[in-house]
């Protein structure tokens, strides 16, 4: 179903406080000019050498990393050996994302910009080490969007699943994994309902494993340092109002006055008090809904749950002050604001995914092993798989698809050696 893809002509339109506005696509030498018009040649011949030790990076560890489903340390290194010298700058030890770029930018706004990519898997740069500015790299070959919506891709998967024989069972929870011998049975329900098979795909937090959350056969399979520490959780607006600017592209960001302080007030447990907005305009690229309500995400990033006391009143009038008055500084107001039920906190999502502590990305990605501490798709236990942003090659959809892709190879080995 390649015409659910439309290929965005933007990455994102980037926004500070001083009034600026800079356009990031997938054009290196377009980049080049338009950095050049934001910051001067300084600013883009910089830019210039830092695309190209991504590129390093990223050609350096694709294939032994992002597409092998099971990584070592040992493989890596042969394989990335040709380009080390290329590459030793992201490389160094303790060297973190924000250090790396700031090494390469003199442009304040270009080090948010570019530090950024570690809030991609649920990190800050301040702590998340230097190879993940290779993320700039893969996002710089381009961005999709899902005609429709996001939903409209889950739609296709199910419809093309029952056409093949699937059968869809949604809204039950699974109160165990059934295991025997070290061989899946099946699952059990909440209700007491037994469902055998051969294969069980779980597509959940490990830690729910860990912690014993699906069965005590299965809290061993889970290393803690596989699901501990966690990455960042969110703060997500999701409504439909209509904007005052009319400039917005798919992908938006509108930064903060001092980057770290965000990430200072996340270490702490605390609401950011001035945050860094990402904001997705769905529906910007079409004109029928222009100067009509639109429909908006805005993610806010925030610590896993913490001991935050405030109630959910409490919680959402602090969320919503800081989220619309940052924006409104930037010229950016909606009109109606979002109501009480639009906003998912760190809450929220424990909720939503048993034993995640509010965390969207799994391990937090700080240490520079990380890669290889995730579980992997193939576990001890004979017909369990392990999909999902927590496990192997990471968080983001386009990483949880891998991790697809891997259990399901594993499945079809499987099958033919049978």
């Amino acid at each position: 179903f390649p015409w659910l893809l439309k290929r965005e002509p933007l990455l994102a339109r980037h926004f500070w406080p001083d009034g600026a506005v800079l356009d990031l696509n997938s054009n290196l030498d377009q980049n080049y000019e338009t950095i050049k018009n934001f910051g001067g040649l300084k600013s883009a011949e910089e830019f210039k050498n830092f695309h190209n030790l991504t590129k390093n990076l990223y050609e350096s560890f694709n294939l032994p990393i992002l597409n092998n489903p099971s990584p070592s340390v040992t493989n890596t290194i042969s394989k990335s050996f040709k380009k080390v010298w290329k590459i030793i700058p992201a490389l160094l030890p303790k060297r973190t994302l924000a250090q790396l770029v700031n090494a390469h930018f003199s442009d304040e706004r270009l080090r948010q910009l570019f530090s950024r990519y570690a809030t991609y898997v649920g990190g800050s740069p301040f702590d998340s080490p230097a190879i993940l500015s290779l993320i700039w790299y893969a996002e710089s070959l381009g961005v999709w969007r899902i005609d429709g919506g996001m939903h409209k891709l889950s739609q296709k998967i199910t419809e093309l699943a029952e056409k093949r024989g699937a059968r869809f069972h949604f809204n039950n929870t699974v109160s165990e994994i059934l295991v025997t011998k070290e061989k899946i049975q099946g699952i059990r329900l909440s209700n007491g309902e037994e469902v055998f098979c051969d294969y069980v795909i779980y597509n959940g937090d490990p830690n729910a494993l860990f912690t014993g959350l699906l069965g005590k056969k299965l809290n061993k399979l889970i290393h803690r340092k596989s699901v501990d520490d966690r990455s960042l959780s969110a703060y997500v607006w999701t409504f439909a109002a209509k904007p005052s600017l009319n400039n917005l592209a798919h992908h938006n960001v509108f930064f903060n006055k001092v980057y770290r302080s965000e990430f200072k007030d996340i270490a702490a447990g605390r609401m950011p008090a001035d945050p860094t907005l990402y904001v997705c305009a769905q529906d910007s690229h079409d004109p029928i809904r222009s100067g009509k309500a639109n429909r908006f995400e805005i993610i806010m990033n925030a610590a896993p749950l913490s001991n935050n006391e405030l109630s959910q009143e409490e919680e959402f009038k602090l969320c919503h002050e800081r989220t619309f008055k940052n924006l409104k500084s930037m010229g950016l107001n909606f009109n109606p604001h979002p109501p009480f039920e639009a906003l998912t906190t760190p809450k929220n999502f424990n909720e939503l995914f048993p034993a995640s502590n509010g965390s969207l990305y799994g391990l937090n990605p700080r240490k520079l092993m990380t890669t290889f501490l995730r579980p992997q798709a193939q576990v001890k236990i004979q017909g369990l798989l392990l999909t999902g942003g927590g496990v192997h090659p990471g968080p983001g959809i386009p990483m949880a698809l891998l991790s697809g892709r891997h259990a399901a190879a594993a499945i079809m080995k499987d099958q033919t050696s049978i």
